[in-house]
């Protein structure tokens, strides 16, 4: 009996392998891996070795905090662009409802200096007479140059409404205005004089006014405080005086139904 010695030694030579030996260490040579060796020269761990496959850079951890640190990036960067969408909205309706009050704070301005005028009968009806022929006039070129518009348009009223959606009406309207040296305010000054005084004012013709007032300028600039207001009338005479300045006796019309255009027409 022989103890002391495994039975792969009593078969094997001394110096020589065995094939069974040559099989065992063959396939433990494949079974273990190779150790890598780092840069101080020792050999890695296993959790190393595994960290190092997954992700050679960036630890597992830090991709994971990295992630959602720019996930809430995106939804700050989102609340912000929210955030600026609502404040320009707001800043919109804001200018907006500015330019309302504005508006509405210069036509009631225009309303107590129209309904505050200090003048008598006659000098309201005369100051009504050249604010009612101008009006008339821009209607009447108005509709010079809009012939297919005539009955579209009656009154100065419809041109002033239609104007604000119709672009070609609105050139017109702006072209009849530049050659009357007329703007926009004077217009409102106007139309808020005939619609506070017409009602109990007479039109007077030319001759009338002149017999009763020499300068109805002079008259304007006395009584009338309000710049927009005194513009407008100032400018309305300017307008009358040198139309009828223009035109012979013949053709001078005196009525105020001669100087409606006419619909037919």
């Amino acid at each position: 009996m022989f103890t002391g010695h495994s039975p792969e030694a009593f078969f094997s030579v001394p110096g020589t392998v065995c094939p069974l030996q040559a099989k065992f260490l063959s396939t433990v040579g494949q079974q273990r891996p190779a150790n890598r060796v780092s840069a101080s020269g020792d050999p890695p761990s296993t959790k190393e070795h595994v960290a190092v496959r997954a992700h050679p850079k960036v630890p597992a951890g830090e991709r994971l905090l990295s992630h959602g640190v720019d996930h809430k990036l995106q939804a700050l960067e989102a609340q912000f662009k929210e955030l600026d969408f609502t404040k320009d909205n707001l800043t919109q309706k804001f200018e907006h409802h500015s330019m309302i009050l504005a508006s509405q704070a210069v036509q009631a301005e225009m309303w107590t200096a129209v309904l505050s005028l200090k003048f008598t009968s006659m000098e309201l009806n005369i100051l009504y007479s050249y604010v009612i022929e101008v009006l008339i006039c821009l209607h009447t070129r108005v509709l010079e140059k809009l012939p297919d518009l005539v009955t579209g348009l009656p009154t100065l009223a419809s041109v002033l409404r239609r104007k604000v959606k119709n672009k070609r009406i609105r050139v017109v309207w702006e072209s009849v205005l530049e050659g009357c040296g007329l703007q926009e305010g004077d217009v409102t000054a106007l139309c808020t004089f005939f619609i506070a005084h017409g009602n109990k004012a007479e039109h007077c013709a030319a001759k009338m006014r002149q017999m009763y007032i020499r300068d109805v300028t002079f008259m304007i600039t006395n009584m009338v405080k309000n710049q927009a207001l005194q513009d407008g009338l100032l400018r309305a005479v300017q307008i009358i005086e040198k139309g009828r300045a223009l035109r012979t006796p013949e053709e001078q019309k005196s009525t105020l139904k001669e100087l409606m255009p006419s619909v037919k027409n």
